[in-house]
Parts: structure tokens; C-alpha cells; sequence
């Protein structure tokens, strides 16, 4: 398929309702030719749009052979891979003293190696080319860990380190690695959240149930911002001429990046207080 001159951008975590699918829609309305990926059972309907502007691709970011199959069509079909948008992720909620190993370990699987598998299959054509733009999203929480998704906030503070190192290691090459900092903002992470720790009996945190279930869909609540608005912000600063090293947006943002900076008595005060850890037990 010829694209002519519009830029090829490949997204992780494309499935209808979540931030991908958003994503999706926020660069092709810059030009570009998307490719959205996600798993085959999971890719969204995308018919309304033309195919010059989004076509669909089975991919699996914790499969070698599935991130080597798709990033090969790709270069066959395009010739080039201008931006990679690092977005699937999966939710892992729950208190560490008591979560399962698998599920902890498959957070950091997609969220953490998941985006270094893409970065290794896209980065040495992008640096041959002396070109491209690598988006990795992070969270406001991978700054300011909150209780009840220590592993998640975990996944996603690796997420940050790496994107910091890759930032500085790819510079030479002229390819532009750039953070993202989602705040609270709508999709359907909390539904999932919720459906994996839904019926859950923990033994050390009986009691805790209602505060555990509330973690799970906190980013869903209230004033969280409309994810086709975070999108377009986020793909207009991307395609930017001079793109930023990190792009921090979405409700509730500006209160994390205070939690961040804030003594650890406070900041501590602060979740215990807000997550129902402020008794003794």
C-alpha cells in the first residue's frame, strides 16, 4: 500500500474503548498513516475510515516472533516506520503482600517489556534512517506510587527510567524519545481493573475491600478527562516540529506532579489518608 508522503505510526493497544483507539483517530486527523495494532481477538472496527489512513495489524508486544512478524510486514508494505506509540498496557491491582507473581509479572511483561520488545525491533531502522519519533506512555503514578497498584506504578516507574535512558542512547541517531504522563483520564482500564480483582478474598487486607476496589477504577471517576481530548493533545505535540521530551496531561495531573515533589511524610499522609490505610489495625 502506497502511503506517499504521510508519516507511518504504529500503536500499541488499539482496542475500542481504551486510549489507543483514540490515539488512532488523533493522528490520522494529522495525516498520518496509522497502523493499529493489537491483539487479533481485540482489533477495533475501523471501517469508517479509509484505508490509506488506519489499517489493522494482529500483534502481540509479549511475543518476540508476533513484535519480528508485524514490524517486517510493515517495512515490506510502507518502506519506513516514522513513529512508534508505545501504548498497551494492562491494569494490576491489589496490595503487594499479597498478590500473585504471575499477575505482577505479567504487568511488567506489556507494560514495561513489552514497549522495550517494540523499541528493539523499530529502533535500529529508525536510527539507519537517522529519523523517528518513539512515544512511550508512562503514568502520573509511576512518579507518585499510590497503595493498592504498587505493582502497576512499579511497571510503569521502570517504564520511566528506561524512556530516560533511551532518550540520551538514541539522541546520536536523531531519534526522539518522548515520555507520556497520562493523568486520570476515560477509558475502560477501570472496568478491567475491576473485573480481574472482582470476587478476590485477600487474607491480610480483609477489611480492605471496598478501599481496594476503589483504587481499582479511581482514574474513572469524577473529572477524569475525555480520552479523544487527551489523544489529539498528545498527537498534536508529537508531530510537532520540535516534539517535547515529555508531555504531562489530563485531570489531576498538576496534583501528582506536587505529590512527587512533596516530603515523603506528606505524600504518605496524603494516600493513606485518601486509600483508607490511615487506622491501625
Amino acid at each position: 500500500m502506497d502511503v506517499n508522503n504521510k508519516k507511518v505510526v504504529i500503536i500499541t493497544g488499539c482496542a475500542k474503548g481504551g486510549i489507543g483507539y483514540e490515539y488512532c483517530k488523533a493522528f490520522a486527523a494529522l495525516g498520518c498513516h496509522v497502523i493499529a495494532t493489537d491483539l487479533s481477538d481485540r482489533l477495533p472496527e475501523l471501517s469508517s475510515f479509509s484505508a490509506d489512513s488506519i489499517e489493522p495489524l494482529a500483534l502481540d508486544v509479549t511475543s518476540d516472533d508476533s513484535v519480528a512478524s508485524a514490524t517486517s510486514q510493515i517495512l515490506s508494505s510502507h518502506g519506513r516506520i516514522d513513529v512508534l506509540v508505545n501504548n498497551a498496557g494492562v491494569g494490576c491491582t491489589g496490595p503487594l503482600a499479597e498478590m500473585g507473581l504471575d499477575d505482577i509479572r505479567w504487568a511488567f511483561e506489556v507494560n514495561t517489556l513489552g514497549q522495550l520488545r517494540m523499541i528493539q525491533a523499530v529502533a535500529p531502522h529508525m536510527a539507519a534512517r537517522r529519523v523517528g519519533r518513539v512515544v512511550n506512555i508512562g503514568s502520573v503514578v509511576g512518579r507518585a506510587a499510590t497503595p493498592w497498584a504498587g505493582s502497576y506504578c512499579a511497571t510503569k516507574a521502570a517504564a520511566h527510567a528506561a524512556t530516560d535512558a533511551l532518550r540520551l542512547e538514541l539522541k546520536p541517531f536523531g531519534v526522539h524519545v518522548i515520555k507520556v504522563l497520562p493523568g486520570a483520564v476515560r477509558s475502560n482500564i477501570g472496568r478491567s481493573n475491576s473485573d480481574r480483582i472482582g470476587g478476590k478474598e485477600w487474607r491480610l487486607y480483609k477489611g480492605f475491600e471496598k478501599a481496594i476496589e476503589e483504587r481499582a477504577r479511581a482514574s474513572q471517576v469524577g473529572k477524569a478527562t475525555d480520552a479523544g481530548l487527551f489523544a489529539r493533545h498528545v498527537a498534536k505535540r508529537v508531530m510537532s516540529p520540535r516534539p517535547p521530551r515529555e508531555i504531562a496531561f489530563g485531570h489531576m495531573t498538576a496534583l501528582f506532579a506536587v505529590l512527587a515533589w512533596s516530603p515523603l511524610p506528606v505524600r504518605d499522609w496524603f494516600f493513606a489518608k485518601r486509600f483508607g490505610l490511615d487506622k491501625k489495625l
